[in-house]
């Protein structure tokens, strides 16, 4: 059997990472592609009670190494329980964030050590690579514009402009260091357009089943 493909979507606030992961979901299904939709961090009963804790204002004090550490133990039971096991049986996930964010948020954003992240990386995420990253790239003060609309904004959410910038700043730079796993996709775009653009990145492997 040939084993599935791992495809992350990453971006900041408000850069419509939902609404691209439902189209590119009824889009693969319509390519009779099974597909195991999950997020980060959750996707499993222990990954969702840590989002819940990670993403509560009440938790604004938190260390930036307690939340490295919880979203890496998160992300440990995600790959073991759900995303390796649907690449193992063919299937294709695709995942709502994924180490990315941690070199982003807990890295840029935190100022947490790459090479400390990289460790959690290789033991925690058993070295996962995804097979593509499309990256919705938009300026943060339209991202939190559109966040704006939120009506709770989440301990994350409620960081500054600054915070924001870092964290794209180091997105754009891991996409700039691996064009072969990343997409860059105009999240300023219309959603339509921004789908096609994904479909068009992720045509190679569809191709690549047949």
């Amino acid at each position: 059997m040939m084993r599935g493909r791992f495809i992350t979507l990453e971006g900041g606030e408000g850069a419509g990472k939902s609404t691209l992961l439902s189209g590119l979901e009824d889009w693969l299904r319509a390519q009779r592609v099974e597909v195991v939709r999950t997020r980060e961090p959750g996707g499993t009963v222990l990954g969702e009670a840590l989002r819940m804790l990670l993403l509560d204002p009440a938790q604004a004090g938190l260390s930036a190494e307690a939340e490295l550490l919880l979203m890496f133990a998160a992300r440990a039971e995600l790959v073991r329980k759900l995303i390796e096991p649907a690449l193992t049986a063919g299937r294709w996930v695709l995942s709502d964030r994924y180490t990315d964010a941690s070199y982003a948020y807990q890295g840029g954003g935190r100022g947490q050590p790459v090479a400390r992240i990289r460790a959690l990386e290789q033991w925690a995420a058993l070295d996962l690579k995804p097979d593509r990253t499309l990256l919705l790239d938009l300026p943060v003060a339209a991202g939190r514009a559109r966040a704006a609309g939120r009506d709770h904004p989440d301990r994350i959410e409620r960081e500054n402009d600054d915070f924001f910038e870092r964290v794209r700043s180091v997105y754009r730079a891991r996409a700039a260091a691996e064009p072969w796993r990343f997409s860059l996709l105009d999240a300023n775009a219309m959603p339509e357009v921004v789908l096609a653009a994904a479909q068009a990145a992720l045509q190679p492997l569809l191709a690549a089943r047949a």
